[in-house]
């Protein structure tokens, strides 16, 4: 070991001080694993006088990270500041003047990670962001080197903790979301303010980041569709409880020739499905290559210790590649696949209405699905006095014509109401 590796920290919250301990702690093993010693070389924060419990000596506390980025001694830097700017900036920086970066920041990486490689490219450095997707499970390294000589065909998974807690609760007790929310925000599952994850914005962050890994194509969070959890009722969860299925926020990403799709929205899943075992604030993702088959990742997807796991991987291998002068790989878009809209998705519909009970409705109904061409798989109708629920399950069919199907249903007058419209994945 002749050298010492500098490396400058920005951001210094939940995962920045786990990665700080984490440094302190294992310092002796990880110098073994990379070839060198790892150094804090400065801590990039916005009040350097508040008084934190870290190993560390205080001096290293700066509020001017874009000085600490540009020291000629600073071989690595580490972003867990997230958001847009002064990220972008910060790691460009880092990147066209040749030094490796690792960054947790998924909103960056979806939002313009074209940017960011270019400046990996310009100056000839590493990018790593293991930390990015599903904390501590190790993901992208698989999607971007150990899967790289296969065919990927579709990558599915629960990729948010929060949502994923929320549906286990409304599942298990029968609560409504409201009750499960509060739930997950008494517990520390939950932000104050949810909405980027009960909106889905979290989770389309990295289903992005993963289509762009599986299908060798830029895929940024403009492109994928998304829907949150927030109009899942407890009704709908007890629905899929009587067809064996259970209710998740799926980011699905599916490559069918020339195209990919990326959506995030909940839907039923078999309980069989390896995705249908997933509870609590847990994460999986179920990925399907040609060569492979099926392969699951499964541990946990947030917290400071799990991501402050994931950053130091990533920490000792852009670190061995600054000794040895060798890159890691580099972005891959040289499929350019045509990014389609949700209409032209394949999908399935678990519909349930609100109808008058009388004869001719079951054939009312089924003319509106024929005339989009959509088949119906399974049919249930339960009667309450002159009303009735009629619960139907679809066939696979392109988004677009199913939409058009449930319009359609809104406009008879057999219909008193569509009560609820989900998707189903899996097979079931």
């Amino acid at each position: 070991m002749t050298r010492t590796l500098k490396v400058a920290l920005l951001g210094c919250g939940t995962v920045g001080s786990e990665v700080v301990r984490l440094l302190d702690a294992n310092g002796g093993d990880l110098a073994a694993r990379v070839g060198a010693p790892l150094e804090i070389a400065g801590i990039a924060v916005r009040r350097p006088g508040r008084v934190r419990d870290l190993p560390v000596d205080p001096s290293l506390f700066t509020t001017d990270a874009a000085a600490l980025v540009a020291r000629d001694d600073v071989d690595v830097v580490v972003e867990v500041i997230g958001g847009i700017e002064p990220a972008r900036t910060l790691i460009t920086s880092a990147l066209r003047a040749g030094k490796a970066v690792v960054t947790a920041n998924k909103a960056l990486l979806a939002e313009d990670g074209a940017t960011l490689h270019a400046a990996a490219a310009e100056g000839e450095a590493d990018l790593y962001y293991e930390a990015s997707v599903a904390g501590a499970i190790p993901l992208l390294r698989p999607l971007r080197e150990s899967l790289v000589g296969d065919d990927v065909r579709r990558v599915m998974g629960i990729v948010n903790g929060t949502t994923n807690f929320v549906l286990t609760r409304m599942d298990e007790t029968g609560a409504g979301f409201a009750e499960a929310l509060d739930e997950a925000t008494a517990l520390g599952y939950a932000e104050a303010d949810p909405t980027a994850d009960v909106e889905g914005f979290d989770a389309a962050a990295k289903a992005a980041i993963l289509a762009g890994l599986a299908f060798h194509t830029r895929v940024t969070a403009a492109d994928v569709h998304r829907e949150g959890i927030t109009e899942v009722t407890a009704a709908d969860v007890a629905s899929a409880k009587a067809m064996g299925c259970v209710v998740k926020l799926l980011a699905i990403c599916e490559r069918d020739g020339d195209a990919v799709n990326v959506r995030v929205h909940p839907a039923m899943i078999p309980r069989s499905h390896p995705l249908g075992g997933v509870r609590e604030a847990y994460n999986a993702v179920f990925v399907e290559a040609v060569s492979a088959g099926q392969l699951m990742f499964y541990g946990r997807g947030a917290g400071g210790a799990p991501t402050a796991s994931a950053v130091l991987g990533d920490l000792v291998a852009v670190g061995r590649g600054v000794l040895s002068g060798a890159r890691g790989a580099g972005e891959s878009s040289y499929a350019d696949l045509r990014v389609t809209p949700m209409g032209e998705a394949v999908t399935r519909y678990h519909v349930s209405l609100d109808v008058a009970d009388k004869a001719g409705v079951l054939a009312a109904v089924a003319q509106a699905f024929s005339a989009h061409d959509v088949s119906i798989r399974t049919v249930r109708q339960e009667g309450h006095g002159s009303d009735a629920s009629l619960v139907v399950v679809t066939h696979t069919a392109t988004d677009a014509a199913l939409r058009a199907t449930v319009e359609e249903l809104r406009r008879l007058d057999v219909v008193r109401a569509v009560a609820s419209v989900m998707r189903v994945e899996g097979q079931a």
